[in-house]
């Protein structure tokens, strides 16, 4: 296998992380501007279902075939709906009300490391030193990051422990919805966003939310389709390529892009701490992309369905085909794959669920 074509799903992989890092980065200073007329409940709802409403039309103009989960999947993709679209947000609401922002800013980092600890305890994720380095590293960008010139802290714990357990929900959402990934992407965050923003409409409604004009109902829609419906589609993208520990480690410099975005809209000052969050998480992001795993390992027969390229340059979908194929064509239907023993570089990706 040829280089490029050994690491073409890992090149989409990265960029679809770093591109969903970007958008949902973006969101925070948009979503910040969007505070001052929306109550913070009633906004996450409203987030929650531009991007399920916005992936729905964008479905129905495209003229996207109907989604069936394996026999199976739907149960993980209902879990990981209860546990991120609905306990985070209830649990992050209930701790925000008993911690100041300082420390929550920092509390929120847990998300990156919790995930990462998950796919490696729970799901048997191959790790090596250069990873874990790269994922402490981007974690401490972003602790320096959200590190506040002055930690605040009433001395109740219930308030920080709601947060971490918020971070723990969405560490096991985005853990479970790599058990979906192969499902069409833009179907799983679709589903996922109107979930969740029904729940959250609901529960804000009835703790006495106001609804706000109708321009900032509309401007919530079009920051929830780009900065959550997007962004999800394209970080359950990079879970079907680089497993849950790497896609959470390149997705945590979303901070960063909110950051930058927060000094163009918002006139925030670039700062030290901005500029070595920056090297840090570079380092990171470096250490990760320098990433080389290889070893001989065997894939057993099994049978699914998902977007891949035909032809020799991947040797996992190189199977026959009932009418002419022409090799680097990228399609999706049934197929099976056949066992096979090899050695090649890879991630843990949909192909490379393997035990080490």
């Amino acid at each position: 296998m040829t280089s490029a074509g050994r690491w073409a799903p890992a090149s989409r992989g990265i960029a679809a992380a770093l591109a969903a890092a970007m958008l949902f980065g973006a969101g925070t200073p948009l979503a910040k501007l969007l505070l001052a007329h929306a109550s913070p409940w009633l906004l996450a709802a409203l987030l929650y279902l531009g991007s399920g409403t916005g992936l729905w039309l964008f479905r129905l103009l495209r003229g996207k075939p109907r989604v069936t989960l394996p026999l199976g999947e739907g149960r993980w993709l209902a879990a990981a709906v209860v546990a991120g679209g609905v306990c985070g947000p209830v649990l992050l609401m209930q701790g925000l009300a008993l911690t100041p922002a300082s420390t929550s800013s920092l509390l929120l980092n847990a998300e990156g490391i919790l995930t990462a600890l998950i796919a490696w305890i729970v799901f048997r994720e191959n790790v090596d030193k250069r990873i874990a380095a790269g994922m402490l590293a981007i974690l401490a960008g972003g602790l320096v990051l959200a590190w506040p010139s002055e930690l605040a802290w009433s001395g109740d714990w219930r308030g920080p422990a709601l947060i971490v357990a918020a971070c723990l929900a969405w560490a096991i959402d985005n853990n479970l919805t790599r058990k979906v990934s192969l499902a069409d992407a833009s179907w799983v965050a679709m589903v996922k966003g109107l979930c969740a923003g029904a729940t959250n409409l609901a529960l804000a409604l009835l703790t006495g939310a106001q609804w706000p004009s109708w321009h900032v109902v509309l401007g919530a829609g079009l920051v929830g389709f780009a900065s959550y419906g997007v962004s999800l589609t394209l970080f359950v993208v990079a879970l079907r390529e680089l497993g849950t520990a790497r896609t959470g480690a390149y997705f945590s410099v979303a901070p960063f892009f909110g950051a930058v975005l927060a000094i163009a809209l918002l006139g925030d000052a670039v700062t030290t701490p901005l500029v070595a969050a920056f090297v840090l998480m570079a380092v990171g992001v470096a250490l990760h992309l320098a990433e080389r795993h290889a070893h001989a390992h065997s894939h057993s027969p099994m049978e699914h369905t998902h977007a891949h390229v035909h032809g020799a340059s991947d040797p996992h979908h190189d199977h026959a085909h009932e009418s002419f194929v022409a090799p680097g064509t990228r399609h999706s239907h049934p197929h099976q794959h056949e066992p096979l023993v090899h050695t090649h570089a890879h991630f843990p990706d949909a192909h490379h669920r393997h035990e080490h």
